[in-house]
């Protein structure tokens, strides 16, 4: 694509953008005159993007686990504001002083929608599962929570010890993800691909009604449910009686089909969406997502990203900040570090700033020659790489285009390769990509070991990093809050300094909501919460 046609298209979002200044969201859609909360109701709702698997263990997607949290329960929820890990499932818990072994005592009278018991038997069968069937292949974010696992031992009927084969500080903070939350014996003893069908059974305040792949999702809500978060809004059953998800890629039908009533909820809801949704009375609510930014992850044994130079060099040669103002609005935020800034840890890096003559300067240094063309060469080869990355976000490809446009500025030629979900997936499994553009959210620091731990997902193809795998192994093994987070913040400078991530920007959920829906919250991890969620004017 020409320089001028990228320009063209994101301009005319540029022009747009600003309208998000005077709808900023909060942390829950909640009107003040409407009333106390009423039960009933079907809350329709637009996925900008088809849930990849109905398994939550085998979940890694926004718009997917928008669909599984509401079905299962996790042993602990995070509460939102604080950060502190809450009983839900369990009501109560023990670390060992190494923080090897995790006790937790489960609430009593708990059932599965089938009937069957939420008992200390389902907590390793689901443990077991994740580690011996699905494995890191089919659950790369629930297989790296329970790295080192050793095994769950039921020490009674609501007593189970989780033992790992060495400190694993991250695992309390990882009992709250959808991603290890409990499923009946019946869902966990299915393989992988019968785990995606919609037929899951979880304790979760909703059950599936009914899952067609790619086109739309029904929740019902579950009859007696009564043992709720301490982080949610009330106690008892859910309100909505049914949630209708239905795949919407387009952003422009999502919007109209909200302003128009034939939507309650959508999912990105871009900047220019924004007056036509308050125009009919809806509203815009966003929140920043912890764990790591959208970013470059580079495959260090492939073409020119193998220069440690080149991939030094591309981190000042981003503006972030155009980035933002063009493509995003101000509810988003650049990228000032290897992590997101709402991640427990998080500390800024001086290094990820706007510098293109730096950038140029550290080219010539490494011998990169611009050409004819104003594309650097060295040995005869010119400085291009492709980025492969897919649509799980609406503005990755604007974004991706603005930033090419900024690469070639300082004479790197950065090539698009949109793909499928699937096939990301698959080629991020075979390290077949000369880089990968993604996020992972989190809320917790040891995002950095899953993404960039030589044994973690490491799609850098990298080998040892002395310094940097020590950093990593520490903060796994230090259960002292303060102490950790500077080992983290460390361990965010390793990364960096290392070339292995290029930060562009922090990702925020932008969910645009009818004037009917009332109190739709987020989870600590940025995740849609249905649960206090109610419709009035019924």
């Amino acid at each position: 694509m020409s320089s001028r046609s990228v320009f063209a298209g994101v301009s005319a979002v540029a022009a747009l953008s600003v309208v998000l200044t005077a709808c900023g969201g909060g942390g829950a859609t909640t009107s003040a005159d409407a009333g106390e909360p009423t039960a009933g109701g079907t809350l329709r709702y637009g996925l900008s993007g088809a849930p990849t698997c109905s398994d939550p263990a085998q979940s890694g997607t926004n718009q997917t686990i928008y669909v599984v949290r509401q079905v299962v329960d996790s042993l602990t929820d995070q509460d939102p504001e604080t950060g502190e890990i809450t009983p839900w499932l369990a009501e109560s818990w023990e670390v060992a002083p190494d923080a090897s072994s995790f006790t937790f005592k489960l609430k009593d009278g708990v059932t599965f929608s089938d009937g069957t018991p939420v008992d200390a038997e389902a907590v390793k069968a689901n443990f077991d599962s994740i580690v011996n069937i699905l494995t890191t292949a089919k659950s790369p974010l629930g297989g790296s929570y329970l790295s080192g696992y050793q095994g769950t031992t039921v020490v009674d009927p609501l007593t189970a010890q989780v033992d790992f084969d060495g400190p694993n500080a991250q695992f309390l903070q990882a009992t709250s993800t959808a991603q290890l939350g409990l499923q009946a014996l019946s869902t966990v003893a299915k393989p992988a691909e019968e785990r995606c069908d919609g037929s899951n059974v979880g304790s979760g305040p909703f059950t599936y009604a009914d899952y067609q792949q790619d086109k739309s999702v029904t929740l019902a809500k579950r009859t007696g449910y009564d043992w709720g978060s301490d982080v949610f809004g009330h106690e008892g059953e859910a309100y909505l009686d049914t949630i209708e998800f239905t795949v919407v890629p387009e952003s422009g039908v999502r919007t109209g089909s909200l302003s128009s009533n034939q939507l309650d909820a959508i999912s990105d809801a871009l900047p220019q969406d924004a007056p036509q949704i308050e125009a009919t009375g809806g509203q815009i609510l966003t929140t920043s997502n912890p764990g790591t930014p959208f970013g470059f992850q580079p495959n260090v044994t492939r073409g020119v990203l193998q220069d440690p130079e080149v991939r030094k060099a591309l981190v000042p040669a981003i503006n972030r900040q155009e980035l933002i103002d063009t493509i995003l609005g101000p509810d988003f935020k650049v990228a000032t570090s290897t992590l997101a800034s709402k991640t427990p840890g998080y500390t800024e890096l001086a290094d990820v700033t706007y510098d293109p003559e730096k950038a140029k300067s550290i080219l010539d240094a490494a011998g990169w020659v611009p050409g004819a063309d104003g594309i650097r060469e060295k040995d005869g080869q010119k400085l291009s790489f492709k980025v492969m990355f897919s649509a799980v976000f609406a503005g990755n490809q604007a974004i991706l285009e603005l930033t090419q446009q900024q690469l070639r500025d300082v004479g790197v030629d950065l090539q698009l390769e949109l793909v499928s979900n699937s096939e990301a997936t698959a080629r991020q499994g075979t390290k077949d990509y000369d880089s990968t553009y993604y996020n992972s959210t989190r809320a917790d620091g040891d995002i950095l070991r899953t993404s960039f731990a030589v044994d973690g997902r490491n799609l850098n193809a990298r080998g040892p990093i002395p310094d940097l795998d020590a950093s990593l192994d520490e903060e796994l093994a230090t259960t002292d809050t303060a102490a950790r987070n500077e080992i983290i913040a460390t361990a965010q400078q390793q990364v960096l300094d290392n070339g292995l991530w290029i930060p562009t920007i922090e990702l925020s959920q932008a969910i645009g909501a009818g004037p009917n829906v009332q109190d739709l919250k987020f989870e600590a991890s940025a995740r849609l919460q249905f649960f206090d969620t109610w419709l009035s004017g019924q």
